[in-house]
């Protein structure tokens, strides 16, 4: 039997889902979920070749266009494990449809934006739905199905997070070019109302209900709320100076402010627990060391392979003067073969266990090494630039063995009453390495155009940064191996 205030574990232990409402299936299920996640993950990216389109609209300045960007960012990190939290604790089904609301509401406030400080304001309340929906989502996977049915549900996860990469920057070219530069930004937001409706009506419908009732004795649920906003101002203050890049210099101020409220709330979390009070985060999670190398493995992952979608474009626009439909276009064989492959290594990673990643990072770095090889061919016309496109499929490829099997892999034994919580954090770490990798990676890239050097030299200096990071993670991996092996020994 549950604990009050715990949300009931799974109790189909044979590797299927869980006990679900009899009209609703697992396939109904993660149809509602990711439906939704598909919106909040694409609308990271779908903004990004339209900023010039709306700074002409709105009378925008670039630094006032950056923060339709980073507004976003910053409102979808911050409250990731905080919402992670308010699910285990009170109901996952109710913070995921809050959060559904607040990004659908937000999409059809970017849409009629009449200013550029509304639209910023409009982005900030689509990225808060955005950090609820996230959490919510692993939370109500590990809730709800178990053992191989779980690892094929991350499967689709993985499948999403590909296509959403992807598909954001080219659906923003398409509405752009079919409706015009004025009305087609604001159809890039309105798109998501209607299916941000219809995601509502199947949460409904084929989410469980999981609300949860506080503790008979208890005069009032403990949140934590010291550490909930501790940790909300660390992340604010971490990624603000990544998010808006090289807008300010004097953004730089605020790292080791974020640096020192993190110590603070570990300190926090620690004394909190001792003196008999549930954490917002439990620090024995973070020391297990599989879920501690699962966390560097996904932040170093999205740090290099979410830096190439935007050095790519860079590169195709800046330099060779290609159309920015083409510099998407790039992408999407990468992002097609990733979506068909995560769920291929959904259904055989339990089996596998760490070499599936591992085998994940060596096609990333084929990828990009092959990607550096091809630039000077691309550069003096011997090839076309679509060619770029090839090596690339390889990072799909990649991709599809390296996130969802981590995901799957860290949250194994990460007990279903925490695992919105521990979801908030991994989601966390992409965003982490999102922020950091898109900020500096670029910047290689930059300083080295900027001071003279060929675009050439700059683009390999960047990649090998990628590789650079790309090798690190797969050095975690390894390690994270050779504790799977020692487990399985000792078993």
């Amino acid at each position: 039997m549950s604990q009050p205030g715990t949300p009931p574990s799974p109790t189909n232990g044979s590797g299927g889902s869980a006990s679900l409402p009899a009209h609703t299936s697992p396939k109904k299920l993660l149809t509602a979920l990711l439906v939704p996640l598909f919106m909040a993950l694409m609308a990271v990216s779908v903004v990004n070749v339209a900023l010039t389109p709306i700074g002409s609209s709105l009378g925008a300045s670039s630094s006032q266009t950056q923060w339709v960007v980073s507004g976003y960012a910053l409102s979808f990190a911050v409250p990731l494990v905080a919402a992670g939290r308010l699910g285990d604790a009170t109901g996952r089904r109710r913070m995921f449809m809050l959060g559904l609301i607040l990004f659908t509401l937000g999409s059809l406030l970017s849409g009629v934006a009449p200013s550029i400080e509304f639209l910023i304001v409009a982005r900030v309340l689509q990225g808060l739905g955005s950090g609820f929906i996230n959490p919510q989502t692993t939370g109500i996977i590990q809730q709800n199905f178990t053992g191989q049915a779980r690892a094929r549900a991350y499967g689709m996860f993985g499948s999403v997070v590909a296509l959403a990469v992807i598909v954001g920057p080219v659906l923003g070219g398409f509405l752009i070019q079919i409706f015009g530069e004025s009305l087609g930004w604001r159809m890039m937001f309105l798109i998501n109302v209607p299916i941000g409706l219809l995601g509502l009506v199947l949460g409904l419908r084929w989410i469980p209900r999981d609300r949860i009732a506080p503790s008979s004795g208890a005069k009032r649920m403990d949140l934590d709320p010291v550490g909930m906003v501790t940790l909300a101002l660390a992340v604010f203050t971490l990624l603000l100076p990544f998010v808006q890049r090289s807008e300010n210099p004097a953004f730089w101020v605020f790292l080791p402010l974020g640096l020192a409220l993190l110590v603070f709330f570990v300190i926090w979390e620690g004394r909190y627990k001792k003196a008999g009070h549930p954490p917002m985060l439990d620090m024995d999670l973070i020391r297990q060391p599989a879920f501690r190398n699962g966390i560097m493995i996904v932040s170093l992952y999205f740090l290099g392979n979410t830096s190439v979608w935007l050095i790519i474009p860079i590169y195709v626009q800046g330099h060779l003067n290609q159309s920015a439909l083409m510099a998407a276009m790039i992408g999407v064989p990468s992002a097609l073969v990733s979506a068909f492959v995560a769920p291929w290594a959904g259904r055989r990673v339990l089996t596998a266990g760490r070499r599936m990643v591992m085998v994940g990072f060596c096609f990333s770095l084929l990828a990009i090494s092959g990607t550096i090889l091809l630039i000077t061919p691309v550069e003096n016309g011997t090839l076309p630039v679509w060619a770029l496109a090839v090596p690339l499929i390889l990072l799909g490829i990649g991709g599809g063995l390296t996130i969802s099997p981590n995901q799957t892999l860290t949250l194994k034994s990460v007990p279903p009453q925490v695992s919105g919580v521990a979801g908030g954090v991994l989601s966390l770490g992409q965003r982490m390495g999102t922020a950091v990798g898109t900020a500096l990676i670029p910047s290689i890239l930059y300083a080295l155009t900027e001071a003279g050097f060929h675009w050439n030299l700059g683009i390999i200096a960047a990649f090998s940064a990628i590789i650079l990071t790309l090798s690190s993670g797969l050095a975690f991996t390894i390690a994270d191996r050779r504790l799977e092996v020692r487990e399985t020994a000792s078993s």
